[in-house]
């Protein structure tokens, strides 16, 4: 049922605060404050009228024993949640239920005291962003088994101004059959292209410069093995970007291709989570370039990545005994830092594009199982009998 507001709340007072609120919101986005949008397209962040009848009060029915699960973001990647409760509410005469989750950590310790609740409803692709909104809630706010939904605050994901970040999509479980005019309109303005921000990069903490330096720069590393528990939590905790002028990233960098070069293991591409460093490094093995030779990338991001899939055989130096058909984005665009510590962007396509999808979902604490069951659940549109693909005689393939 929609709420009342108190008598002492007056509509006025309501609206007031709610344009307080998207105020303060506006100075976040400002890239001024490290936000996605530049000041002087502020102005095509609109919102619909605060109106009072989009503010519900929602029965909270707890879940219980939920398995952590996957959610895929709008960056190809995705990050790890839990059903926490549903929320049972009503808008314009309708019985309707959200589902709150919770972001958790590798540690079942490390839970977010906030909820998150992303939803898809009837203005979704017409007057409100295309990959849904977002609410947020803390679990504080719950009071004897009631929590208020303020749709007036409902917001867009960064995803909808920029490129660059990892935004949940809605699952499907959250389409809401109500047109929900309220809260922000679709964006309309320019999207901006993120660029890295090296200002949050780390040096290697003291576990990782021992790790480094316990051999000599031409030994190969161990690889870790998602058959022993305390290695797959290394392989399951997300990675930071590294200093690009940290004194023992050559030294890593020298190990690294050491390992993956080893005949006894050999690989075409190594990630720094495989040898326990849960830094963003990787090392890719060109096939698109003569000499196939092996590069090494420091902080790759992969900011967009083409609706053309493909389909292929993957391995892990980290999965035992494993192989197994993935569907990878055919073409995608890298951004990475270089030696000298500035930005490169790069169109890689093909199996060489797969590898990279592989190593840099690694330090996203993603494995490619994870993908496979992803694919399971997705309408894949086969065009074997559509497009026509061919390439030369003669030409190596990878």
């Amino acid at each position: 049922m929609a709420v009342l507001l108190p008598f002492f709340l007056s509509a006025q007072n309501y609206v007031q605060q709610i344009e307080q609120y998207r105020q303060e919101q506006l100075l976040h986005l400002n890239q001024k404050s490290k936000g996605p949008v530049a000041e002087q397209n502020l102005v095509y962040i609109q919102h619909f009228v605060p109106q009072e009848v989009f503010r519900a009060e929602a029965n909270v029915e707890y879940l219980y024993n939920e398995p952590t699960f996957r959610m895929p973001t709008l960056d190809g990647t995705s990050k790890t949640f839990k059903r926490f409760a549903l929320l049972h509410f009503s808008l314009q005469g309708k019985s309707l239920t959200l589902t709150a989750y919770q972001s958790v950590g590798i540690l079942s310790t490390q839970v977010s005291p906030y909820l998150f609740l992303p939803f898809l409803d009837l203005t979704t692709g017409e007057t409100t962003y295309e990959s849904g909104r977002y609410l947020d809630v803390k679990i504080s706010d719950i009071q004897a088994d009631k929590l208020i939904l303020d749709f007036n605050k409902a917001y867009n994901p960064y995803c909808a101004y920029s490129s660059g970040y990892r935004c949940p999509q809605p699952p499907l479980e959250n389409f809401l059959d109500v047109a929900i005019e309220a809260g922000e309109k679709k964006y309309t303005g320019p999207k901006h292209q993120r660029e890295q921000d090296n200002s949050m990069a780390k040096n290697f903490n003291d576990g990782e410069k021992e790790l480094i330096l316990s051999g000599g720069e031409n030994d190969k590393m161990y690889v870790l093995q998602t058959t022993v528990e305390k290695d797959s939590i290394i392989l399951r905790t997300l990675s930071d970007d590294i200093k690009f002028d940290d004194p023992l990233l050559p030294v890593l960098a020298s190990r690294m291709l050491a390992t993956v070069q080893n005949p006894e293991q050999a690989g075409v591409g190594i990630a720094a989570p495989q040898v326990g460093v849960n830094k963003n490094a990787i090392w890719v093995q060109r096939f698109d370039k003569e000499g196939s030779p092996f590069e090494f990338y420091i902080n790759p991001k992969i900011v967009w990545r083409s609706k053309l899939l493909r389909k292929g055989a993957e391995g892990c130096l980290s999965i035992p005994d494993r192989r197994e058909d993935v569907i990878r984005n055919y073409s995608i665009k890298l951004q990475y830092t270089s030696k000298e510590g500035k930005t490169v962007d790069e169109l890689i396509e093909g199996f060489t594009a797969v590898i990279f999808q592989h190593e840099v979902d690694h330090l996203y604490a993603i494995l490619y199982p994870d993908r496979l069951e992803e694919q399971q659940s997705k309408d894949i549109v086969p065009l074997a009998e559509k497009i026509e693909f061919s390439i030369e005689k003669g030409t190596i393939l990878p």
